[in-house]
């Protein structure tokens, strides 16, 4: 029964990862949101889920098996990117009201780097 607890909580931590990667992906307009059955976008609230993933892989650095530090740090790569291309297509009209500091989280650094203080 010893054994089945970390496999437990390594579904767990998982399943949350991926979670907010689809909402993430949701808030940024690349998938449809299952409740609306809309494509919709939302650029703060992507902001504010991948500076929450960064969070997480700050506070949970070191203690992570492989597989999970590989997830969470894929997942943040991929939505920073998403989050960057959706920036470039809306311009300067919703992405400058989502971006109002200039910081987004493709900005946050390598994984080393803690997240800009939200504000």
């Amino acid at each position: 029964m010893s054994d089945a607890r970390p496999s437990r909580d390594a579904a767990l931590f998982l399943q949350l990862v991926l979670g907010l990667s689809q909402s993430a992906m949701i808030a940024l307009g690349k998938l449809m949101n299952p409740i609306t059955r809309k494509v919709e976008t939302d650029l703060e609230a992507a902001r504010d889920t991948i500076d929450t993933l960064a969070a997480l892989e700050v506070r949970t650095r070191g203690n992570l098996d492989t597989d999970e530090a590989r997830v969470l740090q894929q997942a943040l790569a991929s939505l920073r990117l998403n989050y960057v291309d959706v920036m470039k297509k809306a311009g300067s009209g919703e992405g400058a009201a989502a971006g109002a500091s200039g910081a987004g989280p493709s900005d946050a650094g390598p994984p080393e780097t803690e997240p800009p203080p939200a504000g």
